[in-house]
């Protein structure tokens, strides 16, 4: 059996479970942590996700995927903390963006006249964080990265955008751990720009698909029929931009009905705590308490919520390839 990256180290993919594969555990805007009147209590914090991740045990969760990235509020101690109090498996993220989340230094990085970061770079940087293990800042680095996560500016990619695409798909390339892209402004284009840096379609997964725009536009089947994951990853969500739930069922069933059952993942993006912007406070056990129900009295068959569940997000987050 393949190894999934945890940040307790490696586990074997079929010990997941039930795997949400779009969460934030602890998120912090940048910037957040050193506001005058926001106060950061990790105590407080480690108490509010235990509970949180308890509940999602009780529900039958196996698997948490902190998608946030590098600098998004990322606390590797804290999260091997959580992980051995509540038994849930955490497996964390490198990656940033889109571009208007980075900070200055990775924007305009001692050049004259200014300019992004190129790909190369960000690969190096992605890269170290599987290889070498993530970054606490200034002082060690710890558990390998198992996913690299991106986003693209939703109203149109900017130069840094596609310079963190093409590195995160050079690094995930080199290193045998999925991607994940946030979509922009054209998913479709974005997948094929990773594709173009030597990373296979079935190790890319395709967020924010269950946007408004991004169902309208018919992409949720293209990405499918390409060989990548699609992510329905806003699940309980009453944000308008995205489907409601009811949508979101159709729109899988539509899917599942056009043979692409392999290709889905679900997810909440819930942000367990956040600082510096409202959280999306989501239960992390509600999609399995009311939305996997959901699925069954649309006639989805229990194989394939299962499938979505469990086998298709053991295969994505296998070190190197598919675990089945």
């Amino acid at each position: 059996m393949a190894s999934v990256n945890t940040v307790l180290g490696p586990v074997d993919a079929g010990r997941l479970g039930v795997t949400l594969v779009r969460e934030s555990l602890m998120y912090v805007l940048p910037g957040a942590q050193y506001a005058y009147d926001i106060r950061i209590d990790r105590a407080d914090v480690f108490d509010l996700l235990a509970v949180k991740l308890t509940e999602f045990k009780a529900a039958g969760g196996g698997a948490i995927v902190d998608a946030a990235g590098m600098f998004e509020g990322r606390d590797l101690r804290l999260y091997e903390a959580l992980a051995r109090a509540t038994g849930v498996h955490i497996v964390a993220s490198t990656g940033q963006g889109p571009e208007a989340m980075l900070g200055g230094y990775f924007l305009t990085p001692q050049t004259n006249p200014p300019t992004p970061w190129p790909a190369e770079r960000f690969a190096d940087l992605f890269g170290r964080e599987v290889i070498e293990g993530m970054v606490v800042p200034r002082f060690e680095r710890r558990a390998a990265a198992g996913l690299i996560a991106t986003a693209v500016t939703v109203d149109g990619m900017k130069p840094t955008d596609g310079s963190l695409v093409r590195g995160a798909a050079r690094a995930g390339a080199a290193t045998g751990v999925p991607v994940f892209i946030s979509c922009g402004s054209d998913a479709v284009a974005e997948l094929e720009l990773a594709a173009g840096e030597g990373m296979r379609a079935e190790r890319v997964a395709v967020g924010d698909l269950d946007r408004r725009d991004a169902a309208d536009s018919g992409w949720p089947a293209q990405i499918a029929r390409m060989g990548a994951t699609v992510v329905i990853d806003h699940v309980g969500s009453a944000d308008p931009r995205y489907l409601n739930d009811a949508e979101r069922i159709a729109l899988i069933v539509e899917l599942i009905n056009d043979g692409h059952v392999a290709r889905i993942l679900l997810s909440s993006s819930a942000t367990g705590v956040s600082y510096g912007v409202p959280g999306n406070d989501v239960p992390y056990s509600k999609l399995l308490t009311s939305f996997v129900p959901m699925l069954r009295n649309a006639g989805v068959a229990d194989a394939c919520v299962q499938q979505m569940l469990v086998s298709n997000p053991a295969a994505l987050l296998s070190v190197g390839g598919q675990s089945q």
